[in-house]
């Protein structure tokens, strides 16, 4: 067992059926008492190993001198405007990390983090300003899910807040399992997105092992100015993610989408939307279109609102389906790439 979080009890809470067998074992449980435990984690949401009622009471005692369910109520929260909500949740490394709650109509949708940090380095984003301090473990991610006030309204979990998940992929991958599983969550692959810069092997195994939504953080078509903008793309360049994705049977509902933040006099010209039109066809992939929130350690500003509309219209018209993401949560620092893992001055503790 690896999810140590703390010197003096191991965590049930992100573990896979498989891991709870093992600690079923451990207490002289048989195998079945995993379901059990997973249901109380997962379906029930318990906060206490003294709360599984229907296993017996000394291995509860066993499983209490080691264990704890390790579910943490967000540290501060921040309430938008529009609706917006942001959590502070412990990190690691000494960096709290953000859970951000978006509601829109019919749908609730929590962006959660996988890292404290990020180590990807693209120079528009705080998370990544701010360096890398640490992986979560799939418990840490599996909290935010359960622990935001409104989690039973959630419609929607999109892996786009802080950190890049295929640097963390085993956790994101336990954490995608207990979502979708049945002895977990039971959710629908579909109600779930992960974006990634496009780690090659990482994407892959993303691809092969889950049915989740991918969102490709694109951001321009020519590799020299993707480069300035995300150093990653010397590493993980387009010309070997496009051909991964293209390869790929995006059938059965499952959906791919190019997140591409409009940056003033940047990234914005016609020559960008035919050159990403180019690199886009063959595949069924819709662009969304993003507002740039100024950070503190980027020049660049955003994109005025006429050219996002005609930057839209002509990746329309050469068939590509193109939307301009509304904006949500940017008086609170919940926008998209504001993520920084600090308390912000209107975070009540």
């Amino acid at each position: 067992m690896t999810h140590f979080n703390t010197i003096e009890k191991k965590k049930l809470l992100g573990l896979t059926l498989e891991e709870l067998r093992q600690v079923a074992a451990e207490v002289g449980l048989r195998s079945f008492a995993a379901g059990q435990m997973a249901a109380w984690l997962y379906q029930k949401r318990v906060d206490s190993i003294e709360a599984m009622t229907d296993l017996p009471k000394e291995a509860r005692r066993k499983l209490s001198t080691e264990y704890t369910v390790g579910r943490e109520a967000p540290k501060a929260e921040a309430v938008s405007s529009d609706g917006t909500a942001k959590y502070l949740f412990e990190g690691v490394g000494g960096r709290d990390v953000e859970a951000v709650f978006i509601p829109d109509r019919d749908r609730a949708t929590l962006c959660v983090s996988s890292q404290a940090g990020c180590r990807m380095g693209c120079k528009f984003c705080m998370t990544g300003q701010g360096g890398f301090q640490g992986n979560l473990y799939a418990g840490a991610i599996i909290n935010q899910v359960l622990s935001v006030p409104r989690s039973t309204d959630l419609t929607n979990i999109v892996f786009m807040g802080m950190g890049e998940p295929t640097d963390n992929l085993q956790a994101v991958l336990s954490a995608i399992d207990i979502l979708t599983s049945k002895w977990g969550m039971a959710w629908s692959p579909r109600r779930i997105t992960v974006s990634t810069i496009g780690n090659t092997r990482g994407l892959a195994e993303l691809l092969e092992r889950t049915n989740v939504h991918i969102a490709l953080s694109i951001h321009s078509p020519f590799a020299a100015e993707r480069e300035r903008l995300m150093p990653v793309e010397k590493a993980f360049p387009l010309r070997e993610i496009m051909p991964l994705l293209k390869a790929h049977d995006f059938a059965h509902q499952r959906r791919l989408s190019m997140e591409y933040t409009m940056f003033a006099g940047i990234n914005d010209d016609e020559r960008h939307a035919d050159a990403l039109a180019r690199i886009l066809r063959g595949t069924d992939a819709r662009v969304n279109l993003i507002r740039f929130h100024r950070t503190p350690g980027f020049e660049g500003g955003p994109s005025d609102t006429r050219t996002m509309e005609a930057f839209r219209d002509r990746l329309n018209a050469a068939g590509i389906t193109a939307t301009i993401r509304a904006s949500r949560g940017e008086d609170i620092m919940a926008a998209c790439g504001m993520l920084a893992g600090k308390a912000h001055t209107q975070i009540s503790q």
